[in-house]
C-alpha cells in the first residue's frame, strides 16, 4: 500500500514493505469501509469494530434538526 488514504492526515506511516505496517493498514482500512476484518479474535480489533459501530449508532440517532 504505498497511497496515504485520502480521509487520514498524512502522517510518518513507517516502512512500506514492514508486514506489520501493511497489516495494520490493512484492517484499519477494512474497518473505515465497514468491512469485516478477518481478525476475529484480536482483542483490539474487536474493540475498534465496538467503538465503530457505537459511533455508528449514535450518528444514526442524532437529529438534524436544531432544537429550539
Amino acid at each position: 500500500m504505498t497511497a496515504v488514504h485520502p480521509a487520514r492526515s498524512v502522517r510518518k506511516r513507517g516502512s512500506e514493505t514492514d508486514p506489520d505496517v501493511l497489516r495494520t493498514d490493512a484492517i484499519i482500512d477494512a474497518l473505515a469501509r465497514r468491512e469485516p476484518v478477518g481478525e476475529q479474535e484480536d482483542p483490539a480489533v474487536s474493540l475498534l469494530r465496538a467503538l465503530t459501530d457505537d459511533v455508528d449508532q449514535w450518528l444514526s440517532s442524532v437529529s438534524i434538526t436544531p432544537s429550539t
